[in-house]
């Protein structure tokens, strides 16, 4: 029997309908559609195996989520974390994660023009000194992991970091890694609202 093929922008895994799902999960992504105006891609996607979901979910909010100060030492910011998201991302290829998490680290940081300067070249990007080295950091692990030695350790803390917020851009890298490459074999495709998400910045609220 002859695998399924893909062509286009055509999932090679068909999402299962919202109506379909289990309670638990079917509440969670009722309440994204309800913040975000839409349902990402993601959350149907993967919800054909809703105990992969699960934990998939679990860990995304434990990493992604957590209120910052919540850690007792870690200082990353949500705006850092999504930067972290993207710049490992498209050093994956993973086109679903550099546009979805490319909007949201626009929104976090409001600057419309940083997710795509990150993707392309973090160090020729505007972000802060204390973010190239985060970002220096996040690139070893994804790219050399075996390679991480004391002085990547000890340029962190040059900027601020510690091993709690070195875990915690380890950790995100890592967890990202299987996500990139969950979305690419699979050819999960960004929602178009991705695209447009944060490149304008909202003009003020009136006095």
């Amino acid at each position: 029997m002859t695998s399924p093929k893909t062509s286009g922008a055509a999932p090679r895994y068909p999402a299962p309908e919202l109506k379909d799902l289990p309670d638990d999960i079917k509440a969670k992504v009722l309440e994204v559609q309800e913040k975000a105006g839409f349902v990402p891609n993601v959350f149907l996607a993967l919800a054909r195996r809703p105990a992969e979901w699960r934990a998939f979910f679990a860990y995304h909010d434990a990493l992604m989520l957590r209120e910052e100060g919540s850690n007792p030492t870690g200082t990353l910011t949500k705006g850092e974390r999504e930067m972290i998201v993207t710049t490992t991302s498209a050093a994956n290829k993973c086109l679903y994660c550099v546009v979805a998490h490319g909007a949201i680290l626009r929104i976090y940081e409001k600057k419309p023009l940083v997710a795509d300067q990150v993707a392309v070249n973090y160090r020729k990007a505007d972000i802060t000194p204390r973010q190239r080295a985060m970002l220096d950091f996040a690139m070893k692990v994804c790219l050399q992991a075996d390679q991480i030695e004391d002085a990547d350790f000890e340029a962190l803390y040059g900027h601020g970091f510690d091993d709690e917020d070195a875990w915690d851009i380890a950790a995100i890298t890592a967890f990202f890694g299987l996500s990139n490459r969950m979305a690419s074999f699979s050819n999960m495709q960004p929602n178009p609202e991705f695209y447009l998400m944060g490149r304008v910045p909202k003009p003020p609220k009136p006095a």
